[in-house]
């Protein structure tokens, strides 16, 4: 398809934006909008570097699809952002868990595709990482093994990191260093999802998803060939326990009908 120059020229200003910030405020979205031909063009730019655009209230973002994009953010750019001097690999997998379970507070555990809630407090979501370091611990130690070789995820390292931190203080056990507790890590945690535009802070300690985390969930996360079924494994016990129970209902009830 041919374009005019002006055209392609409005395209690149866009994409460069985009491509600087990560995102391009209201009057860039109207431009997005406006003409197909600009649009199509951003988009097809997008492509070549594996992202892709996303719309989300007044903004435009760009968002990087697979871990070669130049935009995919590296875990040494994490580390040196957000974590403390001596993070290590361990750090980050724990981290990608925490904001997997705070992604999953809102959807009942990834089994809705609509929010089932407004906000979270800190506190609670630190209880649901506990709930699924507990679930991790319900693994057979070897099985967990060939799950690390298949997630790519050291799952034992999380659970020692976690393990490793103190409840409430600060006066954590030392392990290869300094040991936070488990309240600054999430703050920790709670810091990147502010800063990445994935949370908002609507009260004191208590978050809500952006419109753009909504989006990138309901439109890709839940999809297997981008969790690579981190999801499931993570909630399968939760998955089991909650069907286990409905069973019992549905048993007790059949008992009390036939009295």
């Amino acid at each position: 398809m041919h374009y005019q120059n002006e055209v392609v020229m409005r395209a690149f200003r866009l994409y460069a934006e985009l491509a600087r910030s990560g995102v391009v405020e209201r009057e860039g979205l109207q431009q997005y909008l406006a003409d197909d031909g600009v649009r199509g063009l951003v988009d097809q730019f997008a492509r070549e570097v594996d992202c892709l655009t996303l719309t989300a209230g007044d903004q435009l973002f760009l968002i990087p699809l697979v871990r070669l994009s130049p935009f995919h953010v590296s875990n040494e750019y994490l580390k040196r952002t957000y974590m403390r001097g001596q993070a290590v690999n361990a750090d980050l997998y724990l981290m990608y868990v925490a904001i997997i379970v705070f992604v999953g507070a809102f959807y009942n555990s990834y089994l809705s595709m609509e929010p089932t809630r407004d906000f979270i407090r800190v506190e609670d979501w630190l209880l649901l990482v506990q709930e699924r370091i507990d679930g991790l611990k319900e693994h057979d130690p070897e099985e967990l093994r060939e799950y690390e070789k298949q997630f790519s995820y050291n799952w034992t390292a999380i659970i020692e990191k976690w393990d490793a931190m103190d409840d409430i203080k600060e006066t954590a056990k030392r392990q290869s260093g300094n040991t936070i507790s488990r309240f600054s890590f999430m703050d920790t945690v709670k810091r990147l999802l502010l800063a990445e535009k994935l949370a908002e802070e609507v009260g004191e300690n208590e978050l809500a998803m952006t419109e753009k985390t909504r989006i990138i969930v309901q439109r890709y996360f839940m999809e297997l060939q981008y969790n690579r079924g981190i999801l499931q494994f993570l909630y399968q016990f939760e998955e089991d326990r909650q069907a286990h129970f409905t069973q019992e209902e549905e048993r007790t009830g059949a008992i009390h009908s036939q009295d």
